[in-house]
C-alpha cells in the first residue's frame, strides 16, 4: 500500500524485498547493486531480516530513513546516523495522509 500511495503523490519508488515481483505495478528487486540516488528508505522489513542487508542498504547513503511500525531496529540507528541519514521512526502512510513525508 505504500509504495502504491508514494508513487500516486509522484514520489520515485523502487521496491526492495527478499523475493522478486511486482506489487502495485512496481517492480520489487533483491538486488540493491544497481540503485542509485535514494532519498528515503521507507523500512517495513522485520529487524531479523534487515540484519542481513544492513550493509547494502547503508550503501545507498540516503538521507532519512522511516522506520514503520513493527520495522523498528533500534540496534541500527547509530549506524543509520553515523551515515548521515535522518532516522524517524513514524508511519509512511500517515505521514502521506498528514502533508508531512
Amino acid at each position: 500500500m505504500a509504495m502504491k500511495r508514494l508513487s500516486q503523490a509522484g514520489f520515485g519508488v523502487i521496491g526492495f524485498g527478499r523475493v522478486e515481483g511486482t506489487a502495485h505495478t512496481i517492480q520489487i528487486t533483491s538486488n540493491l547493486e544497481a540503485v542509485q540516488d535514494v532519498d528515503t528508505i521507507t523500512m517495513y522489513m522485520r529487524a531479523k531480516h534487515q540484519r542481513e542487508f544492513l550493509p547494502q542498504l547503508l550503501a545507498l547513503k540516503p538521507r532519512r530513513v522511516i522506520f514503520n511500525p513493527g520495522a523498528e531496529f533500534q540496534e541500527s540507528y547509530a549506524a543509520w546516523e553515523s551515515a548521515g541519514a535522518e532516522v524517524l521512526e513514524a508511519c509512511t502512510l500517515v505521514m502521506l495522509a498528514t502533508g508531512t513525508y
